[in-house]
Formats: structure tokens, sequence, C-alpha cells
């Protein structure tokens, strides 16, 4: 565990010389995506573990294409040539092959022959909040009736003003099929409030964020010891023996999540001008309990899942809760100033560096064993740009702004 004392050298992030290896770190994550993700049937794809576009017929689905807009408008704003035609690409995907002209909303997954999977997920609705808030920063054209479509849709069909969240999923006509509530979907929606609220300077945003941050992290997660709460019935109470999907609705509690509400509640609480008092403290108690229960001491990175006793569950390792640790250790360290967070921050980039970045074929295993050796499943080929390049960007911009505000304002710090 690391201690509390001064790291030796003084922080990286003050470096030019560690500036400059983020910044080639996000250039080489998007030269491996930005030649696979125009596949050659028309859809916004992912990379296979080659860098070639996937070719295995399987239906697209929201949060890939609504990551991607989000991520080629990110690197728009940074003038790179070819972005934005992969956010025009993204952007016509989202409008005509993913959003129901019939019913409203957006539907999880398209095939080449129309809608593969047609329920109505508050997943992805999420995600189409953040992929139009950050195309609007960039100045796509078609950003602003994206908003105020998904916008519409969030605010009627989803928030539910009682409990100050959203419902889960909806068949395509909006008929109620379950009583699931997720604090996964409401953890996405709240970074795409705080994306909606910079692009807009409309207050409902941050307003709905804030709530959900009550909901989720001051109540649930305070009141079972920051082992946060994934899974809750219609009323919201917690449904402690919930076991879903294992990627998605996991069994137990996912200390990737405790890191990502982390770095969330710091920007929440920036925004909101630094005036609720808990957000700091939470984030704080979120960190220490993800890397004293969720790291692995003898073999680094942080284990998937965790049983309610604290043991690993799924001990395997995925990419992102490595890149949700980079940026929290480092929007921690910069509201603190206090070196624990300066000795996660290398020592987690450490694990990523050497076990989770391809070097040879590019981007970034998304799963390895306990063993710390790639294995081939339950992703298929290089599924994400998302998650790593945040991990790249966030740590060069203020703690007070996103990615999209901060690199349209040139606020990103190079060398």
């Amino acid at each position: 565990m690391a201690d509390r004392e001064q790291v030796a050298g003084g922080n990286w992030l003050e470096r030019a010389s560690h500036r400059q290896w983020l910044l080639r770190e996000a250039d080489d994550l998007f030269r491996f995506f930005e030649g696979a993700s125009l596949n050659c049937d028309g859809r916004i794809s992912v990379p296979d573990t080659k860098g070639r576009p996937m070719r295995d017929g399987a239906p697209t689905e929201l949060h890939t294409t609504t990551r991607l807009v989000h991520c080629f408008s990110l690197v728009s704003l940074q003038g790179r040539p070819g972005a934005d035609a992969l956010v025009d690409h993204g952007m016509k995907a989202l409008w005509e092959r993913h959003r129901d002209a019939e019913h409203g909303g957006y539907v999880w997954s398209f095939g080449p022959d129309g809608f593969a999977d047609d329920k109505k997920q508050a997943y992805g609705h999420a995600f189409v909040l953040l992929a139009a808030s950050s195309a609007l920063q960039a100045g796509h054209p078609d950003a602003p009736r994206l908003l105020a479509d998904i916008t519409q849709t969030l605010n009627t069909r989803f928030w539910e003003e009682a409990h100050g969240a959203t419902a889960e999923e909806f068949t395509r006509d909006w008929q109620p099929f379950d009583t699931y509530r997720g604090q996964n979907s409401n953890m996405h929606l709240t970074e795409a409030l705080m994306a909606a609220f910079e692009a807009t300077g409309e207050r409902h945003y941050l307003d709905k964020a804030g709530r959900i941050a009550d909901l989720i992290v001051n109540r649930h997660a305070r009141a079972t010891g920051w082992h946060l709460p994934e899974h809750f019935d219609a009323d919201w109470q917690f449904d402690r023996a919930y076991d879903g999907n294992p990627i998605f609705r996991p069994f137990g509690t996912t200390p990737g999540h405790w890191l990502e509400w982390a770095r969330l509640l710091i920007q929440l609480w920036e925004l909101e001008g630094r005036v609720t008092d808990w957000m700091p403290d939470a984030a704080k108690a979120l960190f220490a309990k993800a890397v004293s229960d969720g790291w692995d001491e003898a073999r680094g990175g942080f284990v998937y899942t965790l049983d309610w006793d604290g043991q690993p569950r799924i001990a395997d390792r995925y990419w992102w809760p490595v890149c949700e640790g980079i940026g929290a250790a480092a929007v921690l360290g910069a509201v603190t100033q206090d070196p624990f967070y300066e000795s996660w921050y290398r020592r987690i980039w450490d694990f990523a560096a050497l076990h989770l970045i391809d070097r040879r074929r590019g981007g970034w295993h998304p799963q390895l064993g306990p063993d710390n050796q790639p294995k081939p499943e339950p992703f298929a080929g290089k599924p994400d740009l998302y998650h790593a390049l945040q991990a790249c960007l966030i740590p060069l911009l203020p703690t007070d702004t996103g990615l999209a505000k901060g690199l349209r304002e040139g606020q990103l710090r190079g060398a």
C-alpha cells in the first residue's frame, strides 16, 4: 500500500516529459482507432486485436457509436485531420440508424437489416447525451438537434423526479418490463449531464447530476461504508443479492466504479462552485476504499468485482478500472496536493504501461487474467477508446473543466 510520505522527484505532471508522454499515448490511441473505426459496411466500429475493422458481423451497439463520437469530437477540438469525418459518420449513425423515428429514443443496436436489439436503455441514452454535448463543443452542425432530442427523451421517458435518478430500460414502444434500477447508468448520466451543462450553460443539467450523486453516493455508498452498491429495485432500495450480466450488471460491487465516482465528484464539486461539502470527502473515501480493497498488492491491478465480504468475485483485471484510477488519482492529487495520490497515480500508470498497453499491435488489452496475461474473453478485439483516452487527457486539464470544454478553451497542458 502506498504511504503518504513525500514522493521522490515531485509530481510527474509538473514534468514536461511526462506531459509529452501522455500526449503521445493519446496520439497512439487515435492512430490505432482512426483507421479501424469506419467499417467497410458503413458502421462506425471498434478495432480487432490487430487494429483492423471488426468483421464479425455483430450488430453495432449504442455505447460504441456514442463513445467514438465523443472521442473523435475531442480530437477534432485538437485540430486532428480526419476527425471531423469520423464525427460526421458517427452522428449520421446515431440519427439515422440508432434513433427510433417512430417511437422516439435510441435503440441499443442495429445491423445491416435494421434494428437488432430495439430496447431503450438508460445506459446508452446517457452516452447519447455525452456524444451530443461533445459534438456541440466541437461545433458539429447536427449537434443541437441531437442534444435537444436526447434531452427531451431523458426528461420525458427516463427521469424519475421522485427519486432524482433515471429508470433503467423499456421496450421499443416504451413499455416498462423490469423493476431494476442501476447505479452504472446513472453514474454515466452524471458525467453526461455535466458535459451538457458545460456545452449549454443550462443549470437543469447540473441540478440533475447533483441529485443522482446525492442518491447513489451520499446516501447509499456512505451507508455501506463506501462499498458502492450497484443494483436497486424500483424504489431505489439496495438489492444485495442481484446477479445479472457479468459485464454490465455483475454480482457484488465493482471497485472501478468507486474510482469513477471519485473523479466525477470532484468535477461536480468544482462545477457547482465548491459549495457541496460532502463531495470531496466522499471522493477521498471512495478512492481510499478502492485502492485498499480492490488493488491486488501481489500482482498489481484492480480486480473487477468483490463479494460483499470483500473477497474477489471476478479476479480478472479489466482495462477501464485502471483508467478510472489514473483519472481519480490525478484530480484528487491536484485539489489536495497530497503525495498519497501522486504515489498511486504512478503505481497505476506503471501497471498500465507494463501490462495493458499493447506495444506490439497498438491499443490496450481489454482484459487480463489474475496472472496479468491477456485473455480473449469476455471482450472481442480492442473495444474501447473512451476510457484509455480519458486517462491520458484528464491529468492534463484543470479539475474545474470537462474534457470538451477544456480542449475548446485551450486549457490542455502540453509541453
